[in-house]
């Protein structure tokens, strides 16, 4: 049996956010501005999301970060 995702207005998201934050359950809830959905609020795992440490590994670094590659003087 599919559950249906619970859905709320804007206007009430912005009243309630902070209680609704506290209240979350693992199907989220909709977000609707004129009966129209425009986004939908999710709960995330411990172990989705991890910000430090997420990008190690994949940036290159290219020459002197300390220098803009430019030679000049700076008496001229």
């Amino acid at each position: 049996m599919k559950t249906k995702t619970r859905t709320i207005s804007a206007t009430e998201f912005k009243a309630k956010c902070l209680s609704i934050f506290d209240h979350l359950d693992s199907n989220g809830i909709i977000v609707e501005k004129r009966g129209k959905p425009v986004a939908k609020v999710m709960p995330i795992k411990d172990d989705d999301f991890e910000l430090f440490g997420c990008l190690k590994g994949s940036l290159k670094i290219n020459g002197d970060i300390m220098s803009t590659g430019i030679k000049w003087d700076a008496e001229s």
